[in-house]
């Protein structure tokens, strides 16, 4: 159970990584994240190690996972969000093959077929000769033979239809890496709602 798999999200409750949880106790241990539930509810160690005996331990048969100390035993979080820590991750993704065949899927734009990676090229939708440049917005990942059909022609010109229009990705690789393979429920309602959502829950409301 040390090895389970938790999501960690920043202080404004945006995803930046997974973690294990052996390395989320430890910070739940020293303060610097507390565990959030699926009713947006956060606890700390303490807190969640008394959760976690309310619920009545692993002969619950609740399908949850525990992991266990000499004198008891405490639910393994799903997430937790950090306390210390209050700068947005790097946004700027690296202009990689890499990340161009990440965003399009390894998806040829123009005949829809996924591939493996050796069986794709990148592809410059305007020309270098007609004055296309090397940028997010004019490079896609295409398989071979429509890059050679293509050849040097726009799209139009080549009687080919993009798939979608190529745009510089939003997400950080930090975290893309991860976002494939959700594996737990509790992830959801970070990964698929905005920060200001997720925030709304938890902002600390003020008597004017």
């Amino acid at each position: 159970m040390t090895n389970a798999a938790v999501l960690v999200l920043n202080r404004n409750y945006q995803p930046i990584h997974v973690t294990n949880a052996k390395r989320a106790f430890t910070l739940l241990y020293l303060g610097v994240a507390r565990v959030i539930d699926q009713q947006f509810r956060t606890f700390d160690f303490e807190s969640w190690a008394q959760l976690s005996a309310e619920t009545g331990g692993p002969g619950a048969n609740n399908g949850s996972d525990y992991v266990h100390t000499v004198s008891r035993a405490i639910l393994v979080p799903r997430v937790i969000v950090l306390q210390v820590y209050d700068r947005l991750p790097r946004t700027k993704v690296r202009f990689s093959r890499y990340n161009i065949y990440l965003r399009d899927g390894n998806t040829c734009q123009y005949c829809a077929r996924q591939l493996p990676r050796t069986e794709l090229n990148l592809d410059h939708v305007v020309p270098r000769a007609q004055g296309g440049r090397t940028t997010w917005e004019n490079v896609v990942c295409c398989c071979i033979d429509c890059n050679l059909s293509k050849g040097a022609r726009t799209p139009e010109q080549a009687g080919l239809t993009l798939l979608k229009q190529p745009v510089r990705p939003r997400w950080t690789p930090t975290f893309r890496a991860h976002a494939g393979r959700i594996r737990y429920r509790e992830w959801l309602p970070f990964i698929h709602m905005g920060v200001a959502d997720a925030s709304y829950w938890n902002v600390e409301l003020k008597d004017d």
